[in-house]
């Protein structure tokens, strides 16, 4: 019991620590790196959950394949050596008050109603938490909308990292991009690019 309440705050504090470094680090390769950490100790907290199957799932398809994914588009963009957003001027100092408001905001919810579970055994959950039966049922009634919604989320993020990366590079030239018809492609015509 001991030592799962020790593991327990070890992972929350790897999983607070890496999104706090996937929002702050400025350099995308390192940002992807906090981003794989904080998975990693998520799929930890699945782990003390006793949802194997989640922290499996977590390991082998986020932190496995969604990262891959990442660092080939980070290594597609390149580095930080541009900035990849303009300064922003006096729009840029509503962003700490936000970020203040949310953790009051936080702060509130949690002494208001999450101390008093702190000597309790936690919500119960029923024999199948965590399965593949219930997860796949739940992913495909309930949640099937916001399921979808974070695949289009992500295949948005690439064609992004694409296009940061074509303006980045400078593939467009003088007269703008190349445009190149469909039915010169078909005849051969077209450059390929």
């Amino acid at each position: 019991m001991l030592f799962e309440q020790i593991l327990f705050f070890i992972a929350g504090g790897g999983a607070i620590a890496g999104a706090l470094g996937v929002a702050m680090l400025r350099n995308p390769f390192y940002s992807v790196l906090a981003l794989v950490a904080h998975l990693l100790s998520l799929s930890v907290l699945f782990l003390l959950l006793r949802a194997e199957f989640l922290a499996a799932a977590q390991v082998v398809v986020y932190a496995g394949a969604v990262m891959v994914l990442y660092v080939f588009v980070v290594a597609y963009v390149g580095g930080a050596d541009d900035p990849l957003r303009p300064d922003p001027g006096a729009l840029g100092s509503f962003g700490p008050i936000f970020a203040l408001a949310l953790f009051v905001e936080l702060s509130i919810a949690l002494v208001g109603s999450s101390l008093k579970a702190l000597d309790t055994t936690g919500a119960a959950t029923g024999a199948g938490f965590g399965t593949p039966g219930r997860i796949g049922e739940l992913l495909l009634t309930k949640f099937l909308l916001p399921f979808e919604t974070a695949s289009f989320l992500l295949l948005i993020g690439a064609v992004g990292a694409v296009v940061l990366a074509r303006k980045r590079r400078g593939l467009e030239g003088p007269e703008g991009p190349p445009t190149v018809s469909v039915g010169e492609v078909l005849r051969g015509g077209g450059t390929g690019s």
